[in-house]
């Protein structure tokens, strides 16, 4: 009797191994995910240069929030693959990281790429990042360095380098691997150097570990989502330049950090990351004066539409993030109504109420 028993609890762990094995047999090691809404104009070129990379063992989920466009039948060209599938909002998500944490879900590759739909990869892309994962386990986000182009493929800049210019002029010359800590405390919580998703690879066990990306935000979750990952991990990049990240007038990133919205999604990422980053006061010192003077700036803006109601949300979350937020909101005040007429004034103040 007990031989038979031990023939069955060996028998049953033999199953369990051999359904995790196939499991893994037809895991993808990477899953692409591809938020699009309204970029039918630039969808084919994007879809074709993740089909057209040198490293294949990948699948494609593509997401649709509801495009007006004719988006969805660009997609339906490539919609007879296996790897390939889609999930198709009936009304907006309002957010673009609901629908990345969506595709996450949705998915089970053990590195996520998010491929955002106007953006296009060169073909070694995925051939250069997967082994900054697969050899540094320590590591939870691999990116490149990205060409900026414009809505014509013409390229606008030949390099992002400028993007943290202001914290080195050289450190993203060369590939590096750092600490994430370190990172986040030096660098990347003062300027978002990793402007664009579709140069980030992601191991998918971090990503989940942090709960995914922050849906209640519209520019900066993809800020915060770096951050998070990491305070728990670290950092490989690659100065090759691989992605091809695309400005135009529609793109949410030619609008993020000039609006309401994106200055005080900045504001809350520093609010919610100085603690647990060990930053000082003193530290935030500059940064503190050019972000309040930059909502002051977007306050006097004609066309800002800054309420009083937002003039409040902002100011209370600056003094829980600064010290002395009152002395230098005084000082710019002033400057700005000395440089303006007394209709120039009433006007503001009719806007703001």
């Amino acid at each position: 009797m007990r031989t038979l028993k031990l023939l069955k609890e060996f028998s049953l762990q033999l199953r369990l191994e051999l359904k995790v094995l196939c499991k893994n047999i037809n895991m993808p090691k990477v899953s692409v995910i591809i938020p699009n809404y309204n970029h039918a104009r630039f969808l084919e070129q994007r879809i074709q240069s993740i089909l057209d990379q040198t490293f294949q063992d990948f699948d494609l989920t593509y997401l649709d929030d509801a495009s007006s466009d004719d988006s969805n039948d660009v997609f339906a060209k490539f919609d007879c693959q296996p790897r390939i599938k889609a999930i198709y909002n009936q009304q907006n998500s309002g957010s673009p990281f609901k629908q990345w944490n969506k595709g996450v879900r949705a998915t089970t590759g053990e590195y996520i790429w998010i491929a955002e739909s106007d953006d296009v990869a060169d073909p070694t892309f995925l051939d250069t990042l997967v082994p900054l994962l697969d050899q540094n386990p320590q590591v939870g986000l691999a990116y490149c360095q990205s060409r900026q182009i414009d809505s014509n493929n013409v390229v606008v800049l030949s390099t992002l380098r400028q993007w943290a210019e202001d914290l080195s002029q050289s450190r993203w010359s060369n590939d590096f691997i750092a600490n994430g800590f370190t990172e986040c405390q030096q660098y990347l919580l003062f300027n978002n150097n990793i402007p664009n998703a579709s140069a980030v690879l992601i191991r998918r066990s971090v990503y989940e570990a942090i709960g995914g990306a922050e849906e209640s935000m519209f520019f900066a979750g993809d800020w915060m989502t770096w951050l998070k990952i990491l305070l728990k991990s670290d950092l490989a990049f690659s100065a090759q330049i691989l992605n091809s990240f695309r400005s135009h007038e529609s793109s949410v990133s030619s609008r993020s950090f000039k609006s309401k919205v994106g200055i005080y999604e900045h504001l809350l990422v520093i609010y919610n990351l100085k603690v647990p980053l060990e930053i000082s006061l003193e530290t935030l010192s500059d940064f503190k004066k050019r972000m309040l003077c930059n909502w002051i700036d977007l306050t006097f803006n004609p066309d800002s539409k800054v309420s009083l109601k937002d003039q409040i949300k902002f100011y209370m979350l600056a003094a829980k993030t600064f010290d002395n937020v009152n002395g230098i909101v005084l000082r710019e005040f002033a400057a700005h109504l000395k440089r303006r007429s007394i209709g120039q004034i009433k006007r503001w103040a009719s806007r703001s109420a």
